[in-house]
């Protein structure tokens, strides 16, 4: 895996004064909630009118929770967030590690754990570290024993002169017994 630079963007434990750039993206998330719940709203009158879409919608919904419930990500590939919102309010939230900021993927607003406010935006965060430690390498194999010395020119040439010695007395009596025949 790569290695990521994580980026921090103001210091949400101290004093934040939002910008006029905070407040456009606020708005354009308000209105962006508000538009998806309004074809949310639309979307549940017409499951209500035909029964069969419901019932397709929940088995669909069911095949995806059972698949992203195979695919969970680790804990110790999961990085904390320590973000400051829109309200003014802190708090955490969670990315996968190799994402280098908290509003590069997934949502750049959230509910607000204090005052509720949904959407607020993130508007500073710093990186606070994994949610669990790594876990150590697996052992390495233990080596393979080491091959026997090879034998050196001497010691083969010592070995063939006995080989051919034995051959030579293994012929003899062969032909000795050849003869009783």
């Amino acid at each position: 895996m790569a290695k990521v630079e994580y980026e921090g963007s103001g210091v949400p434990l101290e004093d934040y004064q939002l910008t006029r750039w905070d407040h456009r993206n606020q708005e354009q998330s308000e209105a962006s909630s508000k538009r998806s719940e309004e074809r949310a709203k639309e979307a549940r009158a017409r499951e209500q009118a035909d029964p069969e879409i419901t019932r397709r919608k929940h088995e669909a919904f069911r095949q995806a929770w059972e698949l992203m419930q195979k695919f969970k990500t680790p804990e110790h590939e999961i990085m904390r967030w320590r973000v400051r919102l829109y309200c003014g309010h802190i708090t955490e939230t969670r990315r996968h590690q190799e994402v280098a900021t908290p509003t590069t993927h997934g949502p750049y607003s959230m509910q607000c754990p204090e005052c509720g406010k949904d959407p607020s935006m993130i508007v500073a965060y710093e990186p606070i570290g994994l949610v669990a430690e790594p876990p150590p390498p697996p052992p390495k194999a233990a080596p393979p024993p080491p091959s026997p010395k090879k034998p050196t020119r001497a010691q083969l040439e010592r070995r063939i002169a006995a080989l051919e010695e034995e051959n030579r007395r293994l012929r003899s009596l062969g032909a000795t017994d050849d003869q009783d025949f």
